[in-house]
């Protein structure tokens, strides 16, 4: 599954943005798509993921962005977004897409977003 990140950009605190992340093909009906970030020289923070199977889909998220973020996806393009508001400047980024199921594990090459104050 290839993985394409758009939506990044630079914004003022308190602004929004929404990322995009398209799939290129989704055969399987059980996977988790979701977002890291990432700050030179830090570790990757997994911030959302969106479990997808079964009758519904699970949000999930990491408590730096719990109340601000929202992970959602569109069924029909396998693409999955986020839409971050109240952005502040410790959420300055690269943010990349991630995709894994029990057969293949992908990543996009990421988005940044820089958070002025």
């Amino acid at each position: 599954v290839q993985l394409v990140e758009s939506g990044g950009g630079l914004v003022q605190a308190g602004e929004s943005l929404r990322l995009s992340c398209a799939a290129s093909e989704i055969t399987i009906h059980i996977y988790t798509m979701g977002w890291y970030r990432q700050v030179p020289g830090k570790q990757h923070e997994r911030i959302a993921a969106l479990v997808v199977g079964g009758n519904s889909d699970s949000a999930l998220y990491a408590d730096s962005v719990k109340a601000r973020f929202t992970i959602s996806r569109d069924k029909g393009d396998n693409t999955v977004y986020l839409q971050m508001n109240n952005l502040q400047p410790q959420d300055t980024a690269v943010y990349r897409c991630f995709f894994v199921s029990e057969e293949t594990y992908s990543w996009g090459r990421g988005t940044p977003v820089t958070v002025s104050s």
